[in-house]
């Protein structure tokens, strides 16, 4: 940040904290507890930062975040831990074990890659990036360094998501064809609203915030901070994809993990904003297709009509040749075909994903295992969200062959531009 005078930060300890390759930390034993580092505590960072602290074998020594009042609500919740504004002290601390990045998605992935370097295992919220080649990084740098990355898509972490793929796994509804997955909604055609740009408040470090962004103006709702809500910065291309990559991500990655990791061969989608007036940029109707080895995806978006079939506003369903399966955050549902023989159940969550999901990367600490949400796992899901965007903004359909898209004209929005001084470097 050449205009920032935080550039000079801990230029003597960077210098050790950012090349400790050798460095893959101390193995945990069953009654130590792991020094953990919250990044970004905004809403879902809150949410981390309660599960983890439920954890027996946790303890919450930093939360850092570059808005005052997040960092002040965080600081109160987690009385023992100290507070930063700026992450790079997090990781040059040897004494944290593990860190938490709960930031906009345009962070994701350098503040992982940096925490790989730093010898920190790493729990990173999803969707894991906003270009693919930064996703393929992120797995990269968790290879080369050893450590264990677990990503937030934490369904995977749920008993009865595991029940449900397995059944489809196994065949247990016959030759699965079709899946389709969705979010329905009916949103006030004014949305978010459209808020003029304005100076940043006080207590917030826009600069910082915008990190490897595009130097913009602040806007309320970029930033996003919103007491109701999510923060809306998931709607503005710069730091995230909208809601193909903030939800679908959620969706696509329960049915690549039923078909063991396959990802799609074939990707279009057709979207816009049909309904909303408000400044955002991401699409409020979506159309996405996925041609997979085996079988069709789609996944459905609207905000201008809630009605579902099933009375779901989300959720999943694989259509097999013997009967089909639902399965959404609470339950998974099954129907037979006419002589599918297939058992009709009703079978409920009894578990808290969020809860089974950080304590199987705590496990994972200790066993150095990939924990449920590998990073891998969840680059490919990410990756499969992201190409529908590309598809989206290319107005492409698109050919997938595991590496990049045979489409030349659209592969340059399968990198992150990065502004200087920042720079991902695995």
């Amino acid at each position: 940040m050449p205009d920032n005078p935080r550039r000079d930060f801990l230029k003597a300890s960077a210098a050790t904290a950012f090349t400790t390759n050798l460095f893959t930390g101390n193995l945990k034993g069953a009654n130590d507890k792991v020094n953990t580092a919250f990044i970004g505590m905004g809403r879902m960072g809150m949410s981390n930062l309660s599960f983890a602290m439920k954890q027996d074998t946790v303890a919450v020594t930093q939360v850092c975040d570059v808005y005052k009042p997040n960092l002040e609500k965080a600081s109160a919740a987690a009385k023992q831990a100290k507070a930063v504004s700026d992450f790079r002290e997090i990781l040059a601390d040897k004494s944290v074990d593990a860190v938490c990045i709960s930031t906009p998605d345009h962070w994701h992935p350098y503040m992982t890659v940096e925490a790989c370097k730093a010898g920190k295992d790493v729990y990173v919220e999803k969707p894991i990036c906003v270009a693919i080649e930064d996703g393929r990084k992120m797995v990269e740098a968790a290879r080369k360094y050893k450590r264990v990355v677990q990503a937030g898509t934490m369904q995977r972490s749920g008993d009865h998501f595991q029940k449900a793929a397995q059944i489809v796994k196994s065949g247990g509804i016959g030759k699965v064809t079709f899946v389709r997955t969705w979010n329905y909604g009916l949103m006030a055609p004014e949305g978010i609203g459209t808020p003029a740009d304005a100076a940043p408040p006080a207590e917030l470090d826009w600069d910082m915030w915008l990190g490897p962004a595009p130097k913009r103006p602040f806007n309320a709702n970029r930033f996003g901070v919103d007491p109701k809500a999510f923060s809306h910065f998931r709607w503005f291309w710069d730091y995230a994809g909208g809601m193909m990559t903030d939800w679908g991500v959620h969706l696509i990655d329960i049915v690549q993990m039923a078909f063991d990791e396959a990802m799609p061969s074939v990707v279009n989608c057709v979207a816009g904003k049909f309904r909303l007036t408000d400044n955002r940029e991401t699409p409020d109707t979506i159309l996405a297709t996925y041609e997979y080895p085996s079988f069709l995806c789609t996944y459905e978006n609207r905000y201008g009509n809630a009605n579902s079939m099933f009375g779901k506003s989300y959720g999943i369903l694989f259509h097999g040749d013997k009967g089909t399966l639902f399965v959404d955050r609470s339950t998974y549902q099954t129907w037979s075909e006419k002589g599918g023989g297939v058992e009709e159940v009703e079978v409920k969550s009894s578990n808290q994903a969020n809860m089974a999901h950080w304590k199987n990367f705590i496990d994972c600490i200790r066993t150095r295992e990939k924990p449920n949400s590998d990073i891998e796992k969840c680059h490919r899901s990410s990756a499969a969200c992201i190409l529908a965007n590309v598809a989206l903004r290319s107005r492409m359909r698109l050919d997938w062959d595991g590496e990049t898209v045979k489409q030349p004209e659209a592969r340059k929005l399968l990198t992150y531009q990065y502004r200087k001084p920042w720079k991902l470097v695995v």
